[in-house]
């Protein structure tokens, strides 16, 4: 139901001006025309397989309520519209502008639609929640890494398809055998920094930041870590391909037996020709004391604009209550692969994904048992120490460096410009 309320007063004008003794008139009243479908935007910078996701649903919703809610793109620095959904990787744009953007609770009470949250793990609400524990911002589209195989080279390489590797030293055994197969990238990664420092740190149970906002990735297991890596970059077990998700096309095109990526690419993988897709948790080091800890969630979320008009504000506050209907995470589920947000969501998703026989998300949820909430700000998402830890990365893979000195660089460069800019250390700006 649209929130622009039709001129009723208007229609009772039209009857009051002919009175019943009248004669009929020699024309039909014209009847009043329906109200127009109220427009507001949502802007985002998914690539095309991710925008004809979120069109779909932007479709049903604009089908079911009677609005014109439009895609637009997000752009840096323009004023935000309606709602805005960002990536991990583009928060700073937030960080930089607070009086650009209303906390999410605050829009939502203004509209009268209160958050239905009940069951939203706290790993979901990392970065998104005030010191009040309020939710400043919606996670819609969130993930955690996970190793996803092609089943058909395990085959080939004569290895199991069903026992993938559960640690980064059994793993190696198997790459050796994938490149034997005729394999030239046995394993690839995309999202280097949140995979190999923010996630493989957190599995080892040593954050790669403080809860104070120092960095602290260039301990023994990173440096063990990196160093292991190095190796496998010589052998031709593992390759690099950018910063971002470039290396997943190449695991979807067949190149690359093996990728350690956001689990929520299960929604792109499942289709791809030649591909029987399988899915295990993000290995780990066993000889880390403590055993595999927990991975970490991240990923889009949605922003209220600031300065929208009281109508706009209320149909955006409409649409998020639309997202959150447990048939609707299922929707989005499915179609963009994101980890659902309640548990009313997640019992309706375990009962009709696993119809499918994907076990991608029982695998991502099972993989964030744990502190997976801690820390609330990661590496990965400020933006000039992902710069400065992916150019360490790639010193060391490169050879130039030897692992512990390009992770001590990465810490002491990155250390230095949270000194010199301490609000980069925020996770939300109000």
């Amino acid at each position: 139901m649209s929130f622009l309320i039709r001129p009723l007063v208007v229609a009772m004008g039209v009857a009051l001006a002919f009175p019943v003794q009248a004669a009929k008139p020699s024309k039909p009243v014209a009847k009043p025309a329906a109200a127009a479908a109220a427009k507001f935007e949502l802007a985002h910078n998914l690539g095309p397989t991710g925008e004809a996701h979120l069109q779909a649903v932007v479709e049903r919703f604009n089908k079911e309520s009677n609005t014109n809610l439009q895609l637009t793109r997000l752009e840096k620095g323009q004023k935000p519209a309606s709602l805005n959904l960002v990536s991990r990787y583009d928060m700073a744009d937030i960080l930089a502008r607070p009086k650009s953007f209303v906390p999410m609770y605050e829009m939502m009470a203004k509209a009268g639609l209160p958050l239905k949250l009940n069951g939203m793990s706290a790993d979901l609400k990392a970065g998104v929640l005030d010191g009040k524990g309020r939710l400043v911002a919606l996670p819609v589209a969130y993930s955690t890494p996970v190793l996803f195989f092609n089943k058909n080279a395990m085959r080939k390489a004569d290895l199991d398809p069903e026992q993938p590797p559960k640690t980064w030293f059994e793993m190696q055994g198997m790459l050796d055998k994938l490149q034997s197969a005729g394999y030239a990238c046995p394993y690839t990664t995309s999202w280097p920094v949140w995979v190999h420092i923010d996630n493989v740190s957190a599995v080892s149970g040593v954050p790669s930041m403080s809860e104070k906002g120092t960095l602290t990735f260039n301990g023994m297991p990173q440096v063990k870590h990196l160093a292991m890596m190095t190796t496998w970059v010589k052998a031709g077990y593992f390759k690099t391909y950018g910063r971002r998700n470039e290396a997943s096309a190449k695991f979807q095109d067949g190149e690359c037996a093996m990728i350690t990526t956001d689990s929520r690419e299960a929604a792109d993988f499942r289709e791809a020709k030649g591909i029987d897709l399988g899915v295990a948790p993000m290995p780990f080091h066993d000889d880390i004391y403590g055993g595999r800890q927990n991975t970490l969630a991240d990923g889009a979320s949605l922003w209220a604009g600031a300065g929208q008009s009281a109508a706009n504000s209320k149909l955006a506050a409409k649409f998020v209550s639309f997202m959150l209907k447990p048939e609707m995470q299922v929707e989005m589920v499915r179609a963009y692969g994101q980890m659902p947000l309640t548990s009313a969501a997640r019992e309706a998703s375990r009962s009709k994904i696993l119809k499918n026989d994907d076990d991608t998300l029982q695998i991502a949820y099972a993989s964030t048992m744990g502190k997976g909430a801690l820390p609330s700000v990661r590496t990965a998402n400020i933006d000039p120490v992902r710069i400065i830890a992916n150019e360490e990365l790639e010193a060391a893979w490169a050879d130039q460096k030897p692992p512990k000195a390009a992770l001590d660089a990465a810490v002491s460069r990155g250390n230095a410009v949270l000194k010199a800019k301490p609000g980069l250390k925020k996770s939300q700006p109000f």
